[in-house]
């Protein structure tokens, strides 16, 4: 078994990016050209998707662990939704792999519950449920959620869509452990650990990851900064590539 990786850019710093639930690393393509020229871009399927075949069910722990092996040193590591859980746990457990964390779409606890916004407990039940039944209906219903509101919606989801149809999908258990990693794991008393640099992105229109968490997530990670994308929902980087690379310039050059 070994990790589907691809290298682009001549940049003498390392960017990682990892993507989320249920695709892979083609969903990065809108930002791959404006970023070459920065950085030594490496794109990553995460452990049993994409092309990253076959992997067994794995934990967040050990998919981290897995991730981090391919890592270069002192990167900045970009991770959106799911990835953005990989990237924090490599972040606190291998610390010379993360000069700079970036989390787009991304929460140290998913679910909704108590005073904590979030994805409501049994949107994700739902999703369970129905990956037996409607495999692929399934994860087009999710990737619609991600676009749900945005001016472009279409053109995003169309997006989200291909990269699933041009590339292997992830098997009903991997899927399924993605969704429970999303569901079970609460990294808010870990993320002040993370003692690197770190910008969390949200979209205003996000259903997945509420604007309202970003307050609460501040105090939680004094350590971090955070920033909203008016008119961007769950994937910023599809729906407002420009912006999304020039905060990204920004903050690391900071």
């Amino acid at each position: 078994m070994s990790l589907f990786t691809q290298r682009y850019g001549t940049g003498d710093r390392s960017l990682v990016l990892l993507h989320g639930w249920g695709l892979n690393s083609q969903v990065w393509d809108f930002i791959l050209a404006p970023l070459s020229a920065h950085f030594t871009i490496t794109l990553v399927d995460l452990p049993g998707y994409g092309r990253s075949q076959p992997f067994p069910v794995l934990s967040l722990k050990d998919m981290a662990k897995e991730v981090a092996q391919i890592v270069p040193s002192q990167s900045v590591v970009v991770g959106w939704s799911l990835g953005g859980l990989v990237a924090t746990q490599i972040a606190l457990e291998c610390k010379d792999k993360v000069k700079q964390l970036i989390l787009v779409a991304s929460s140290p606890c998913f679910i909704e519950k108590e005073a904590w916004p979030g994805i409501k407990p049994q949107v994700l039940d739902d999703f369970q449920l129905q990956l037996a039944t409607n495999f692929r209906r399934t994860i087009e219903r999710f990737i619609a959620l991600q676009s749900l509101g945005t001016a472009n919606a279409s053109l995003n989801t169309k997006t989200l869509k291909q990269a699933i149809i041009d590339q292997p999908q992830a098997s009903l258990a991997v899927l399924e452990q993605g969704l429970k990693i999303l569901q079970q794991s609460d990294l808010r008393e870990n993320v002040a650990n993370v003692d690197v640099p770190t910008l969390r992105i949200y979209g205003a229109l996000d259903s997945l990851v509420p604007r309202r968490s970003m307050p609460q997530t501040d105090i939680l990670w004094p350590n971090s900064q955070s920033l909203v994308i008016e008119q961007a929902a769950h994937a910023p980087f599809i729906s407002h590539p420009d912006r999304f690379c020039a905060e990204i310039l920004k903050f690391i050059d900071e």
